[in-house]
C-alpha cells in the first residue's frame, strides 16, 4: 500500500513538472502603443482617402455624362445614341475596374497594408517570442483575435512584458487597459 502511495505521488510530481505554461497578450493594445503602427495607419488612411476621392471624381464625371446624354438624347441619331451609350458603359466599367483594383481583394490598399504592417507585425512577433522564451511559455494566446476567452487570470497576461521588450512600457503599469 505504501509503495502505491509513493508511486501515485511520483506520478503527480511528474505531471506537474511536464505541465505546459501559457499566457496571453492583447495585440490591439500593443499595436496602439507602437508609433510605427500609428504612422502606417495614418499613411493608409491618407492613401485610401485619396483613392476614394479619385473614384468619387470619376463617378461625378460619369453622372455628368449621363445627364448630358439624357438632355441631348432626343436630338441624337440612333447611331450617335448607340455610340454615347457605349461610351457610358465603357466609363462605368472602367470605374468599377479601378475601384476593384484599389479596394478589391488583393487590391492596392491590401498590398500597401501588407507592405506597411509587415515590419510592425514582425517586430511584435519577435518581442512576443523573446517574452515567451524568457518566461518559459509554451503557448501565448492573443485575446484580441478570434479566440474567445471566457475567463482569464490576469497573472497570465504578458502584454506589458511585450511592450517592455519593445521599449514602450512599464511592466508594473496596467492601469490603462
Amino acid at each position: 500500500m505504501r509503495t502505491l502511495g509513493v508511486l501515485f505521488l511520483l506520478c503527480l510530481i511528474s505531471f506537474s513538472i511536464n505541465a505546459q505554461k501559457f499566457g496571453y497578450i492583447d495585440s490591439d493594445y500593443i499595436l496602439k502603443k507602437l508609433p510605427e503602427y500609428s504612422k502606417a495607419e495614418k499613411e493608409l488612411n491618407m492613401l485610401s482617402s485619396k483613392w476614394q476621392a479619385d473614384i468619387e471624381k470619376m463617378k461625378k464625371e460619369y453622372e455628368k455624362m449621363q445627364t448630358d446624354f439624357k438632355a441631348e438624347e432626343i436630338l441624337l441619331t440612333e447611331e450617335m445614341k448607340k455610340e454615347r451609350l457605349d461610351t457610358l458603359a465603357g466609363r462605368e466599367k472602367a470605374i468599377k475596374e479601378y475601384q476593384k483594383k484599389i479596394f478589391g481583394f488583393e487590391g492596392m490598399i491590401f498590398l500597401k497594408r501588407q507592405e506597411l504592417m509587415k515590419p510592425v507585425q514582425d517586430k511584435v512577433f519577435e518581442a512576443v517570442e523573446k517574452v515567451a522564451k524568457s518566461k518559459s511559455l509554451q503557448i501565448i494566446f492573443d485575446k484580441s483575435g478570434d479566440l474567445v476567452m471566457v475567463y482569464t487570470n490576469p497573472i497570465h497576461d504578458y502584454t506589458d512584458y511585450v511592450l517592455e521588450e519593445l521599449g514602450l512600457g512599464d511592466p508594473n503599469d496596467t492601469a490603462e487597459k
